[in-house]
Order: structure tokens, then C-alpha cells, then sequence
């Protein structure tokens, strides 16, 4: 599976295993499916069924049929509960008690049928207080614990519409009087029709007429129960249970108890029950100006850095870019999403303010100039430089520039390393007493 591929891509070590460690690993000794397990060797062919008995004679028949050939072993196991919840009573009990870790791993041949039990029993004996003190609860609201213990967010109590719900009760009392004189008519047909004074055509007219009034007036009490409880056939569960469909935390739960909340339709977005996210995938949001968005492209590396979180910088792969900007502040700004690769040195929690920095070019080793030195021309818009030919005279050199960081720039070309600059934009304030030597500055290149 995909757990199994990404160890294996990503190998590492356990570390050093110390003599003293309380980690250890505990198995069933007996009542478990490899003590019970039972095989046999079928010496010619034959058909088997498989079922279940209980204790009280109860025989439920699994599969009907299963044909085998003439040295074919069949095997079969069966696993105690009662062994199994006093295995896991007791090692949950000594884990707590050696403060080390619980972690229960089930391996069995049939796991989509076996280990969601298996699992189910497990959650119950570690919430074991829990359960007790609120069975109860958990009975009403349908809390299934082999889907784990975390999908129940919330139950919905269904408010029906007064007018719709005086409607349904009144159809469901005007079906009760017609399938009552129905069955008086029928009763009456079929004692006139075992003494042969009507004829067995009218008999199963009466008797087809009171049928459909029965089911009328079921259908009437069913479309009732649907607009009380939100669902038919005694159970408002599948309906009235708000169930996460993510495994996470749960960030926010806007809506308390009492709140009236809308069901999600073509005209309606419906309310939000809660909002859920997996805090191990953490996803920078930012925005960039329209005039870098172009040099931007689809899993580009980021490098993230939290405001909560000093001196540290969490590496990312850019995995959105908006198609269409939004004007802010009156510039135009693209929404950017980046998947945050996250480590367990610090807790990192939703909501943090962010910024992210996105290398769009790279050099190494080049020759460099800082932009403070650069001028450019009025017409070409060319950047070039001024550099001193004997004391105070300085002439004019066009440079080619590469990529810039926006504090220094790339030189290509133009320059010589002996060369010294005029620093043409000092901008240091003149101290009162001295003399302005601004026009005298200047720089050697290196």
C-alpha cells in the first residue's frame, strides 16, 4: 500500500536499542485466531456451508456453498472476546502504569471484516470510564466506535415547518379513517363471501381496496416521521448525525447549541457545523503582486518562516497559483498556495502569520554590483555607472546587468575589477561644521 512504498523510499534508521528500554511487545497467548486455528485436509470433493451458532441455538448461514476438491485444506479460527478484552484491559492498564506508549496493531486474514471489531473493542476498553459513565449518550446518538472514536461532531434535532407538519398529520388521520371503514367493508365482504352471497370478484376488489388504504396510511405515517425526526423507519441517525468526513482537528465550531442550521442546496451554500483540518499538512496562503506573479511556476521551492516560531524556516513546494488577481489596496495581487513540509521541533498551529520567501532565479560565484551605484539613462532607460579617470573626473560606463536581488545586481559586463565608482546618491546627512564632500565619493570595485 501507500504507507508500505513511502518507507520504503524513505528508509531510516531506528536508532540505538538500550537495554533498559520499557518498550516491548505483547501478544495473546490463548483465545486469539492462531490459538484456536483448525485445519483439515478434504480426502475427496465435496460441498461445505459455513455458519454461525449460538449459544441459544441461533444459526445464521454465511455463505451457502462452497465446493472443494479432493485435497484442498480448509481452515478456519475464531477469536475470544472476552480473552481478547481482558488482553487488551491488561496491557493498556500496564502501559499507563510504565508511562510508555499504547499502540494496538492487528494483523488478521480477513482485516476488512476482523479488525474494524477488533479496533472497536480496543477504543471502548481505553475510553473504558468514558463509556460507562456515558452509555447512554452514546447509544442515542449512534456513536459507532469501529469507525474510531473522533467522526461524531455533532446531532441535528430536525424543526419541522408548522404548516407542513399539520399537513402531514392530517393525511396521516384522514388515511386512518379510510383504511378503518375499508377494513370494516372488507370484514363484512368476507363473511358474505364464505357464505357465498357475493361473488369472489367483488370479494378481492373490497379485499385490493383495503390493501392500498393500508398502505396509504402507511405511507402517510412514514412521510410524517420524515418531517419530525428528518428520516423514516425509526432511526433520525443517518440523517440528524453530523459526522466529519476528514480525520483531523477540529479549528472552529461556530454554531452553538440551539442554533437553527440550513441543509447545503442548489440555492444554499447550508451552515457550517465545524471546520476540520489535518494539522500535519499545514498550507501557506500569500499573495504576490502582479508584476512577480510571471516568474512564478508550479512546484517552485519556498522557503517559510512563522512569526510565532523565531530563527526557524520550514522548506515548501509552491502548489497554487491564483489564475485571476484581486485589487488590493489598489495593486494587483494573486493568491499563492505552498505545502509546508513541517517537523516535530515545534507545534505548528493554524492560523499563524506567515511569509514565504520564492528564489525565481540563482547565481553563484558571479561578480556583483550594488544598485546603489547604478544610474540610468533618461531615454534608453539603460543602467550605467560613472568611474573615475584622474582625481575628480569621471566618465561615463554603459554596464550589462543579470539578475538582482534588488539590494545587488549581477554584472556581465562593463567593468574592470580596478575601476573605482562615483557613489553619484550619498545620502548621509551633512553634520554642522563639516563640509559636503558628496561630489568627492567614490568606490573601488571589487
Amino acid at each position: 500500500g501507500a504507507v508500505k512504498a513511502y518507507a520504503q523510499k524513505n528508509p531510516h534508521s531506528m536508532g540505538e536499542w538500550k537495554s533498559d528500554s520499557k518498550s516491548h511487545v505483547s501478544t495473546m497467548s490463548s483465545g486469539d485466531f492462531r490459538a484456536n486455528e483448525k485445519s483439515v485436509t478434504i480426502s475427496e470433493a465435496t460441498d461445505v456451508k459455513i455458519q454461525f451458532e449460538g449459544a441459544d441455538n441461533y444459526v445464521n448461514v454465511l455463505k451457502e456453498s462452497t465446493p472443494l476438491l479432493a485435497g484442498e485444506i480448509i481452515d478456519a479460527s475464531v477469536l475470544s472476546k472476552k480473552a481478547l478484552i481482558a488482553f487488551l484491559d491488561e496491557q493498556i492498564q500496564d502501559a499507563k502504569a510504565s508511562g510508555v506508549l499504547f499502540s494496538l496493531h492487528m494483523k488478521a486474514t480477513m482485516m476488512k471484516v476482523s479488525d474494524p471489531i477488533i479496533f472497536g473493542h480496543g477504543v471502548k476498553i481505553f475510553f473504558k470510564d468514558l463509556f460507562q459513565k456515558h452509555a447512554t449518550t452514546f447509544e442515542e446518538i449512534g456513536v459507532n466506535v469501529r469507525n474510531g472514536f473522533g467522526d461524531l461532531i455533532a446531532k441535528i434535532k430536525v424543526v419541522p415547518n408548522e404548516q407542513t407538519l399539520n399537513s402531514a398529520e392530517g393525511r396521516v388521520k384522514s388515511a386512518e379513517i379510510v383504511m378503518k371503514n375499508s377494513k370494516i367493508e372488507f370484514n363484512r365482504n368476507q363473511g358474505l363471501f364464505k357464505k357465498e352471497i357475493i361473488s369472489e370478484q367483488e370479494y378481492n376488489a373490497s379485499q385490493l381496496r383495503y390493501n392500498q388504504d393500508m398502505q396509504n396510511l402507511s405511507n402517510a405515517k412514514s412521510d410524517l416521521q420524515i418531517i419530525k425526526l428528518g428520516s423514516s423507519g425509526g432511526s433520525s441517525i443517518t440523517n440528524t448525525n453530523i459526522r466529519a468526513t476528514v480525520s483531523g482537528t477540529i479549528l472552529e465550531i461556530p454554531i452553538k447549541e440551539g442554533d437553527q442550521v440550513i441543509q447545503a442546496n442548489t440555492f444554499n451554500a447550508g451552515s457550517t457545523i465545524a471546520t476540520i483540518a489535518d494539522l500535519n499538512k499545514m498550507i501557506f496562503e500569500g499573495q504576490v503582486d502582479e508584476g512577480e506573479v510571471g516568474k512564478l511556476s508550479m512546484g517552485m521551492p519556498l522557503v517559510v518562516t512563522l512569526g510565532a516560531i523565531e530563527d526557524k524556516e520550514y522548506k515548501a513546494k509552491l502548489r497554487l497559483i491564483a489564475p485571476k488577481g484581486t485589487e488590493v489596496a489598489g495593486a494587483i495581487q494573486f493568491k499563492i498556495e505552498g505545502e509546508v513540509y513541517l517537523d516535530d521541533e515545534y507545534i505548528v498551529r493554524a492560523g499563524y502569520s506567515a511569509n514565504a520567501s520564492i528564489v525565481t532565479d540563482k547565481k553563484i560565484d558571479v561578480i556583483a554590483i550594488s544598485e546603489a551605484l547604478l544610474q540610468y539613462d533618461s531615454q534608453t532607460k539603460r543602467p550605467y555607472v560613472e568611474i573615475e579617470t584622474s582625481n575628480q573626473k569621471f566618465i561615463r560606463k554603459d554596464v550589462e546587468l543579470g539578475v538582482s536581488d534588488g539590494v545587488n545586481a549581477e554584472l556581465l559586463s562593463g567593468l574592470a575589477k580596478s575601476d573605482k565608482i562615483k557613489v553619484w546618491n550619498k545620502t548621509e546627512p551633512i553634520k554642522r561644521g563639516e563640509v559636503d564632500s558628496r561630489d568627492d565619493g567614490r568606490t573601488k570595485f571589487d
